[in-house]
């Protein structure tokens, strides 16, 4: 007789069991698909992931010098940066000191989004510091190459940004790209067209527009 109520008691305690089991895997379950389905919030992203878009345009002729081809700049990144380099494979001659950010919509300069910019004066980059808020805010600046930009082969820069923060009293820098900016718009059609350093016909390419860069 008490062979037979212990094994009753056995019977239960893994029924039991088994029924908590079963809640706890249903549990975790359900805990897995949530943290999969909920969206990230944007402490979430890093910074090293932002991705930038742009392209550059045959700018308009200094009347001043006359000798230098403007290269007209344009790109738009998702997240914030507090800084950029243009990467020109020719050699940049002179750049603006001073750029903005502006609203992708209303295309209005933004008192938050400024950047100052320097490098040699010829030399082979164009670094600029400041902050751009991200979400896809507009940046716009110019540098001149000597001669005409739509001289081949035709300039074709790259465009690093990077992202600066303390915390805890520690300096992190996080660092997206290169981005190809593709070769200047405005020009006659050449057979080089198309001919970017990072090819511009995969899903992965970052020569061209996000709306609504204009």
């Amino acid at each position: 007789m008490e062979v037979l109520k212990l094994n009753v008691a056995v019977s239960r305690l893994r029924s039991r069991l088994g029924l908590a089991l079963v809640v706890l895997a249903a549990a975790l379950a359900a805990a897995i698909l949530l943290n999969h389905s909920a969206p990230q919030s944007v402490a979430d992203q890093n910074p090293n992931n932002t991705l930038c878009k742009g392209h550059i345009d045959k700018g308009k002729a200094d009347a001043d010098d006359p000798d230098s081809g403007v290269v007209a700049y344009t790109f738009a990144c998702s997240q914030a940066i507090t800084g950029y380099s243009i990467v020109p494979d020719k050699e940049a001659t002179a750049f603006e000191t001073e750029v903005f950010g502006s609203d992708p919509k209303t295309l209005e300069p933004l008192g938050t989004d400024a950047l100052s910019c320097n490098g040699e004066q010829p030399g082979w980059g164009i670094n600029c510091t400041g902050a751009v808020t991200g979400n896809w805010h507009v940046v716009k600046s110019t540098f001149t190459v000597d001669g005409d930009v739509c001289a081949e082969p035709r300039v074709d820069p790259l465009l690093v940004v990077t992202f600066a923060s303390v915390s805890a009293g520690k300096a992190q820098q996080y660092i997206a790209g290169p981005f190809d900016l593709g070769r200047p718009r405005g020009c006659p059609k050449s057979a080089r067209g198309g001919q970017t350093h990072i090819p511009a016909d995969t899903t992965e390419s970052t020569t061209g527009d996000v709306a609504p860069i204009q």
